[in-house]
């Protein structure tokens, strides 16, 4: 069945979208209640939005993000390892993917392409940046073949076990 995408009130469907990212993900219970907050307390900020897929019954993926503020703790974060590459200018006049995931049995299908090119496509910001493992994957692949290009690698994340990649992507996005 065909995946169909459209807007998301992300407030209203946390807990479905976080059974989502908990099976797409590897999460537990314990990091699904904190993400829980993190996203309620993000879905406040201005021009905060989401996208979800859904299979016609249930959701399936979902997508959301905003404009990036560099007092937000993600871009506290990246900022020191963005200026070590010549790359902390991405961190102004950006739209941050915040979280993009697909439930493992619908992914390959075009799901993950179709939530993050829908969201930027609503974007004011003239680029888009993301975190995502620092590991050769499919969620990178995706995103190199979107435009993405590292900006930053080896990212260390407070309590994340493994490092992170920053990328980066004039929009709008390349299409296949």
């Amino acid at each position: 069945m065909d995946l169909v995408i459209g807007p998301l009130d992300l407030p209203a469907h946390v807990d479905e979208a976080l059974a989502v990212q908990a099976t797409a993900f590897g999460l537990g219970p314990d990091e699904v209640a904190v993400r829980r907050q993190i996203v309620l307390r993000h879905m406040t900020h201005p021009g905060a939005r989401a996208f979800g897929a859904t299979d016609g019954e249930r959701l399936v993926g979902f997508v959301y993000g905003m404009p990036n503020d560099r007092t937000h703790w993600w871009s506290t974060v990246v900022q020191p390892y963005l200026r070590a590459q010549g790359n902390e200018q991405w961190l102004d006049d950006s739209f941050v993917i915040t979280e993009l995931h697909v439930h493992p049995a619908y992914q390959n299908r075009g799901g993950g392409r179709a939530l993050i090119t829908t969201i930027t496509d609503t974007a004011t910001e003239p680029r888009s940046i993301l975190s995502a493992i620092d590991t050769e994957s499919p969620a990178r692949a995706l995103y190199r073949s979107l435009g993405y290009q590292d900006l930053a690698r080896r990212v260390l994340f407070p309590s994340a076990p493994r490092p992170y990649a920053v990328m980066g992507a004039p929009l709008p996005l390349l299409r296949a």
